[in-house]
């Protein structure tokens, strides 16, 4: 039995829950759908989302917990949204935002061009660069995406790193 699945989600008000054959669509801000997987049943009532099970299967468990998650995630993302924060670390590594497309030079002998997808926002201040969206899973792999041009190397930290990661640098070579 999922603890996680069992628990009601709260609707803040301006926010509106639609089941239908096809999956669950949440609005608020933004308009986020997901469909259903087998084994779960959702409804609304009280201005609660109630997940349910068609049987007491372990698979049916955890397709119950991870559901009731993707719809809680759905409506944070639709009241709140979703933030991701990149640091670019290294003399001489910058990224612009031109239309659509980040360009990042990263001490590579070219520039890497990468397109913003519809659902994120992007914003770059500096060596900061900040990622928005109502779409948790959208905002999270375009963070990973972009850390995965320039990942920080262990001996001085350079590269693109999340602002609260922390970096454990080794020791160089020692002589004697």
């Amino acid at each position: 039995m999922s603890r996680i699945g069992n628990k009601a989600i709260a609707i803040p008000s301006g926010v509106k829950v639609a089941v239908d054959a096809a999956g669950v669509t949440v609005e608020g801000k933004a308009k986020l759908s997901l469909p259903l997987p087998p084994f779960v049943a959702v409804e609304v009532k009280d201005g609660n989302v109630h997940v349910s099970t068609a049987s007491d299967d372990r698979k049916a468990s955890a397709m119950q917990g991870l559901t009731r998650s993707l719809i809680n995630n759905m409506v944070i993302g639709v009241t709140a949204g979703f933030k991701k924060e990149l640091q670019i670390v290294g003399v001489g590594y910058k990224a612009q935002l031109t239309g659509k497309k980040l360009v990042l030079n990263l001490g590579y002998s070219h520039t890497i061009e990468y397109s913003v997808p519809e659902s994120v926002k992007v914003v770059v201040e500096g060596p900061k660069i900040t990622i928005e969206g109502a779409d948790k899973q959208a905002v999270g792999e375009v963070a990973a995406e972009i850390r995965r041009f320039r990942p920080p190397e262990p001996y001085k930290g350079k590269g693109i790193r999340y602002s609260d990661e922390r970096i454990i640098l080794k020791e160089g070579k020692s002589v004697g």
